[in-house]
């Protein structure tokens, strides 16, 4: 997923990385497929069936299953502003977050102020209910526990992130326990991001890590992973890669490596990116999965991993474009 910052012109990543012509779309390796023409941010369902995403930014969330290709509209039922995530929770209900005001989408301004002013809410699995409000304020995407209904969400300034657990009371979800556990300012000065910090998953087994991820590091465009310990406040740096941009997505079930959008940015703060597979052990070993800014003008972004790990969902992504669109789904066998 792309940092929070609404970029309607960004600038093309350097021609010699983008040397053919044509799409990747009709250039699929055989261990990927294209699942749809349209969405955006894919997210597994825990049983490695469904596939959650959103139609467009501030669009309304669908459900794909994998073996039919059915897509169902989980929230057309209700009135709603859009959202920008959707995550399955570990009981099935679907935590989602999005603006609660009206705003003037052809306004880009707006748009940026919607997007980091949105709430989390929780809507039932039967996709029959309104959702159910957290009242709490969500920049960005939150980080969802695979095991327990444990979230954390990055809010304020997109400067801090804290932690808490969803209870039901009655049939209503509540958020508990909530604190703050991180915030820019605990960056070391030498590894400090510019503004901006952004959680984006627990690290399995045990939940007691998060990946996080620190833009502008001292003020240039090197974007770099963290891991956060939450019960020493460590931070550990995953990438050590001050050449790239690297945005952490989903930890792969083993916890020892996560999915990272990554490129080379030459200056660039925001680069066209691919899928990589990121070791989180702190030697900074990636792997390349996608190769679609081989194309010019084109991305593959967004990379999920089902929980038994053998697939990743992902997107396609194009130049220009606000940050996160996406122009379909698609779906990797890993391993291959």
């Amino acid at each position: 997923m792309k940092h929070c910052l609404l970029v309607f012109a960004l600038l093309a990543q350097c021609a010699f990385s983008q040397s053919q012509s044509g799409s990747p779309v009709d250039h699929l390796p055989p261990n990927i497929r294209q699942l749809t023409t349209w969405g955006e941010r894919p997210e597994f369902r825990h049983d490695g069936k469904r596939i959650l995403f959103l139609s467009k930014v501030f669009g309304d969330v669908y459900e794909y299953e994998i073996e039919t290709g059915r897509i169902t509209p989980c929230t057309d039922h209700f009135k709603h502003h859009g959202f920008t995530r959707a995550f399955y929770l570990s009981n099935g209900d679907i935590l989602l977050s999005g603006p609660v005001a009206t705003f003037d989408r052809m306004d880009k301004d707006a748009r940026q102020k919607a997007r980091s002013s949105s709430y989390l809410s929780v809507l039932d699995k039967s996709f029959t209910k309104a959702p159910m409000p957290l009242n709490e304020h969500c920049d960005e995407g939150p980080a969802v526990s695979r095991r327990a209904l444990r979230i954390a969400w990055t809010h304020g300034l997109q400067d801090r992130i804290s932690t808490g657990e969803i209870v039901y009371e009655n049939g209503v979800p509540k958020l508990t326990n909530k604190r703050q556990v991180l915030q820019v300012s605990d960056f070391p000065p030498e590894s400090r991001p510019h503004r901006w910090i952004e959680t984006q998953n627990f690290v399995p087994p045990s939940d007691e890590k998060l990946t996080v991820t620190a833009y502008e590091i001292s003020n240039t465009a090197n974007s770099e992973v963290f891991v956060f310990d939450l019960k020493t406040g460590a931070l550990a740096n995953a990438s050590r890669s001050p050449d790239h941009y690297e945005e952490t997505e989903f930890v792969f079930p083993d916890g020892k490596h996560t999915l990272v959008e990554r490129a080379e940015h030459h200056g660039n703060h925001w680069p066209l990116i691919d899928a990589w597979k990121l070791a989180l052990d702190g030697s900074g070993k990636a792997e390349r999965l996608t190769f679609f800014t081989d194309f010019k003008g084109y991305k593959g972004g967004e990379p999920t991993v089902s929980d038994d790990g053998k697939y990743l969902a992902f997107t396609l992504g194009k130049s220009g474009m606000e940050a996160g669109q996406g122009f379909g789904l698609f779906l990797m066998e890993l391993g291959k």
